[in-house]
């Protein structure tokens, strides 16, 4: 993909997300390039699963599976994706979970030229970077869960625990202030808490607005170390939040 089919890419995500479908025609209007061009970009998200083409107009994937997750605010979980990537040094070995920022993550990792194993319990993002060469995939045991394309129960547990590494990196569906970072599905929340105890670091990867949502599952990190990488849109209050529980905060520009 070229850089400036990538900028038209992330523009008609943007719009996509704001008006949840566009015609073809205004589209290549506000793009000012011609409807072949935005039809081969309407084609390449139609293949990540991100939209769904009708006739005449393309509209957002709106289930409930991470390919569609990916589509909304794709700009700010790219932007994320490539500052967790800057923690993560050349041969290291991560822990990734099923989070949509967490894909682009390993996706970033992919084209970065760093040789990198990532350790995960997500089947979607084994085969999102099958294609890179320079990332080895270990994916965890566990039952199937179609919908999200990800591996829980007790054998995460039992396969996690033969592993040890620096970072681990989730994603997370929302934020309560008196029980922290939240999920909206049970056995995705205890994944997460399972694959935390290989690792030395916690690192939470979301978009700001997640934090004016609370699910029913929290995490319950609250008593490990970790730290937060977000978009700049996080509210004030928030940063105080996060700071005075002693949580790290890396603001991706």
């Amino acid at each position: 993909m070229t850089k400036k089919q990538d900028e038209r890419i992330k523009r008609i995500l943007a719009i996509l997300a704001e008006n949840r479908k566009a015609d073809v025609t205004e589209l290549s209007q506000q793009l000012s390039v011609s409807m072949v061009t935005v039809r081969k970009d309407l084609d390449e998200l139609e293949k990540k699963g991100f939209i769904i083409r009708r006739q005449g107009y393309a509209e957002l994937n709106e289930s409930d599976d991470i390919s569609s997750r990916l589509a909304y605010h794709y700009t700010e979980k790219r932007k994320i994706a490539k500052k967790a990537a800057e923690l993560i040094s050349d041969k290291d070995t991560v822990m990734i979970e099923s989070g949509s920022c967490c894909a682009l993550l390993a996706d970033v990792l992919g084209t970065s030229g760093k040789t990198v194993t990532v350790i995960t319990n997500s089947c979607f993002i084994a085969d999102y970077v099958r294609h890179h060469s320079n990332i080895n995939v270990i994916l965890l045991g566990g039952n199937y869960q179609k919908e999200s394309q990800c591996l829980v129960g007790p054998m995460v547990r039992e396969s996690a625990d033969n592993y040890h590494v620096s970072y681990f990196f989730i994603g997370t569906d929302g934020y309560s202030e008196s029980t922290g970072f939240t999920n909206r599905d049970p056995l995705r929340a205890q994944a997460v808490r399972d694959m935390a105890h290989a690792a030395e670091n916690i690192v939470i990867l979301t978009e700001s607005s997640k934090f004016s949502a609370v699910r029913s599952n929290p995490l319950n990190i609250k008593n490990r170390h970790h730290m937060v990488i977000t978009d700049s849109d996080l509210p004030e209050h928030c940063k105080k939040l996060l700071a005075d529980r002693n949580i790290d905060v890396l603001i991706a520009d």
